[in-house]
This record gives structure tokens, C-alpha cells and sequence, in this order.
């Protein structure tokens, strides 16, 4: 059996009180659902929703690294689907990942790609998808000592870059790495 990546992507608009425990976010509070979210407007950048808990401070935060020159070129935060969680008999994910709740952005994903294999960076990480990471080379790619890095993880968000296990996802960054 083929597993999928990623299932049911889709909008969701219903009352608070109509949510699963699955569609709300402990940590934050926020939702899956759409009008959760809050439209992110940045110079020279296509607009992106993220949850209205952290639309404030992540936009001022992404607005100040633009006007210092951080070479941010694309962000993506709110897109609902099941990515994470037990594999159902089908072979697909069911639970919903950190963008379903607004609660994480990736920056630039054709420069920083999401690798598995990959305990340590090197040859033996496999590319699932994005592209090649290349820090010191490209400069749209992540760097974890560099400036993008460090201001969002003062802001409290954990880079995809350093997360313990096999994968790494060098565009992510997220409050939690669950």
C-alpha cells in the first residue's frame, strides 16, 4: 500500500461550538476553521492567512526581517489537511498538521526542502518535497544561525530545520513540532 502525504485538503467553516477536539488547537486556540484566520498582507510578497492569535506579532515580526532585507520571497501558512497523525487503513494521515491551524508558516519552500532520512544533513537525507537546501549557497535558503531563524524562534516558534528524528523541513516553522 502507497502511503499518502497529505489528504483532504479543504476549507472548513463551521461554529465554534460545532468543532471536534481534533479541529482545535490546545496549545493556541486556534482553529481549523477559516474564520480563524486572518489575511497577512508583506511588501512584494502573495498574501497568506495564518491564525488571528499570532497574525500580530508574526506579521510584525516578518515585516521588520523584510524592511532589514531578509531574503524572504514566499510564505505559507493556513492550508487545511491531514498530514500528520496514525495512518488510517487506506494508508492516509488522520489528523491535521500545524498549517490546518493556522499555527505554522513555511518560507521559502523551493530553496528549503523537507527531507526524510535525515537524523544528521547529508547524503543520505531524501528530498520529499520543495527544494534543495543549500545554506551558504543560495540565500534564500534557511540558515540556522541566520537572522530568519533567529527572530522567529524568539518569537517562540520552533524551526523545522532542528527537529529531532528523521525528517528535516528547512521552510517550517511552527509553535509546536507536534
Amino acid at each position: 500500500m502507497e502511503l499518502k502525504k497529505a489528504v483532504a485538503y479543504r476549507t472548513v467553516n463551521k461554529a465554534f461550538s460545532k468543532l471536534t477536539p481534533y479541529e482545535l488547537d490546545p496549545v493556541t486556540g486556534c482553529s481549523v476553521c477559516e474564520q480563524d484566520q486572518v489575511m497577512v498582507h508583506l511588501p512584494n510578497l502573495k498574501p497568506f492567512k495564518i491564525c488571528k492569535h499570532l497574525a500580530n506579532d508574526l506579521t510584525k515580526n516578518l515585516q521588520a526581517l523584510i524592511v532589514k532585507g531578509a531574503p524572504i520571497k514566499e510564505v505559507i501558512g493556513y492550508r487545511v489537511g491531514l498530514t500528520r497523525g496514525a495512518i488510517d487503513k487506506n494508508g492516509n494521515r488522520t489528523r491535521f498538521s500545524n498549517h490546518s491551524f493556522g499555527t505554522a508558516i513555511d518560507i521559502n519552500p523551493q530553496q528549503n526542502g523537507l527531507y526524510t532520512n535525515c537524523f544528521e544533513f547529508g547524503q543520505q537525507c531524501k528530498k520529499l518535497r520543495g527544494g534543495s537546501w543549500r545554506p551558504g549557497v543560495d540565500p534564500f535558503s534557511l540558515e540556522a544561525n541566520g537572522l530568519i531563524v533567529r527572530t522567529l524562534k524568539k518569537l517562540g516558534m520552533k524551526w523545522g530545520g532542528e527537529i529531532q528524528g528523521r525528517q528535516k523541513d528547512f521552510m517550517h516553522f511552527s509553535l509546536t513540532q507536534r
